[in-house]
């Protein structure tokens, strides 16, 4: 997907303060039967059509609201992912801010996911 030049700047300026991973990382986190907190950022329509296994659906527009009431505990390791990995940056960067210092996007995002053949749910 293209996007504008602004938006892959606060993207990239987001991910200069946050930590990522890769989709192969979480699929090895997972196969090896680690608990992971997965959300899905992307929004509603995205998420009806498929999601990554476990996961739990906090769109970007409303994460921030309710973040808290899923995950009190500030140190829980979270690992959000939307599309391609845009989304969750920027996600990510304003959990960060609210305290959430375990907080990781998923680089490469659903996209990617499923390009590797990796399962989803539906």
């Amino acid at each position: 997907m293209d996007h504008t030049v602004r938006f892959e700047k606060i993207c990239d300026e987001a991910r200069s303060r946050i930590r990522e991973t890769t989709i192969d990382e979480i699929k090895e986190r997972i196969a090896s039967g680690e608990e992971l907190h997965l959300i899905d950022v992307r929004e509603e329509s995205e998420w009806e059509e498929g999601h990554l296994p476990g996961a739990k659906h906090l769109s970007k527009g409303i994460i921030e609201r309710d973040i808290e009431e899923h995950f009190p505990s500030y140190s829980t390791e979270i690992v959000l992912y939307c599309g391609g990995g845009y989304r969750s940056a920027l996600a990510t960067d304003n959990v960060q801010k609210m305290g959430y210092a375990n907080a990781i996007s998923m680089d490469g995002g659903y996209r990617g996911w499923t390009d590797a053949g990796y399962p989803v749910d539906e």
